[in-house]
């Protein structure tokens, strides 16, 4: 080996030691919270090559203005299309399953930040070839922002810290401009809201989720009592029993013209009112667990409350969004296909 090379070498370890003494100083070694700020006295590097192993916090790192530096993504533009369409740089990535990511892969890759979700099995090699891991994930509103604040003092530099807080601030701001525009409403007036994440399998999200939060923030009652958690395996004989006031379908999760319990469906009141609907979905579905959510709660809401005048079109807040928080001139054609769910042409 050249001794100049050696040279780039060793800095470079050097770098990956400094960089992951400051995560360390960060992060939690389980969710995506922020217990301390960094070590007095250490400067962070602002890592250069990132490997991102959980879906939706490619839109974080999105909206954080990091884009440009992830080299390696379990996101596909196949699932994902408005996010490579909304940042090409995406398509510079390496595409891989989670499972498959390995160390002396993102080692050759001179990758210095590596995104995990908490229980992902190959975090501890990972960390063991000494590789900076932090964790990261969200249940809530609230986590969710703890999240961002901690993947921006992660990644470093003034526009990471400048969109976090700035998007503090809109989630903020989106919530008690909806409470306004709703009003006053009786608990047993709201409507009960059943989130169809999948009709076939018929997967149901239920309360303890960033789902039922978002439903409650726009004016709703979560319709599957009883039932917690994510994505919940259940009956259309359950469905009928919940009785819902609106069904709202995720973008990916298939149409009821085309399920086996097409008939029974159509026996529902929410059905023969017309008041079944398609989830946007944009760099990563609104309905999920993406920073997209203030604009579900203004688009939740539009549809619970079809009478109310909403603070601000939903077009032009999807735009506004988009300028804002991914620097992307969104058309207004393009807002409403990624309001009615569609992707990109």
């Amino acid at each position: 080996m050249s001794a100049s090379r050696s040279t780039v070498n060793h800095a470079r370890l050097r770098t990956r030691a400094q960089f992951t003494l400051v995560i360390a100083a960060v992060a939690c070694a389980c969710a995506c919270i922020v217990h301390a700020a960094p070590a007095d006295g250490i400067e962070a590097p602002q890592p250069a090559h990132i490997a991102e192993a959980w879906y939706a916090h490619n839109a974080v790192l999105l909206m954080l203005g990091a884009a440009d530096r992830i080299v390696v993504t379990v996101a596909k533009p196949a699932t994902f299309p408005w996010m490579y369409r909304v940042a090409p740089v995406f398509g510079h990535a390496e595409s891989v399953n989670g499972s498959t990511m390995n160390a002396e892969e993102l080692l050759r890759r001179h990758t210095d930040l590596v995104f995990t979700t908490p229980a992902d099995p190959v975090a501890p090699a990972l960390r063991r070839a000494g590789l900076p891991v932090v964790p990261v994930n969200f249940t809530d509103f609230a986590s969710m922002l703890d999240c961002i604040d901690l993947t921006a003092r992660s990644l470093g530099g003034p526009l990471a810290m400048q969109r976090a807080a700035a998007y503090r601030r809109y989630l903020d701001q989106t919530l008690a401009e909806v409470t306004a525009a709703i009003g006053p409403v009786a608990p047993a007036q709201r409507p009960r809201v059943l989130h169809v994440a999948s009709l076939d399998p018929l997967r149901i999200d239920g309360a303890d989720t960033i789902i039922d939060q978002w439903i409650k923030a726009a004016g709703g009652r979560n319709a599957a009592d009883g039932l917690s958690g994510n994505m919940k395996v259940v009956s259309i004989e359950q469905v009928l029993a919940w009785h819902p006031d609106v069904i709202i379908v995720a973008a990916n999760g298939g149409s009821l013209e085309a399920s086996p319990y097409r008939s029974l469906w159509d026996s529902m009141e929410a059905v023969r009112k017309h008041r079944v609907y398609r989830n946007p979905s944009g760099v990563f579905p609104w309905d999920r667990y993406g920073p997209e959510v203030p604009l579900q709660v203004r688009w939740a809401a539009s549809v619970l409350y079809p009478d109310k005048k909403p603070a601000q079109p939903l077009i032009d807040a999807t735009r506004g969004f988009y300028a804002t928080f991914f620097a992307y001139p969104l058309t207004a054609p393009d807002a409403q296909r990624i309001l009615d769910g569609l992707a990109p042409l």
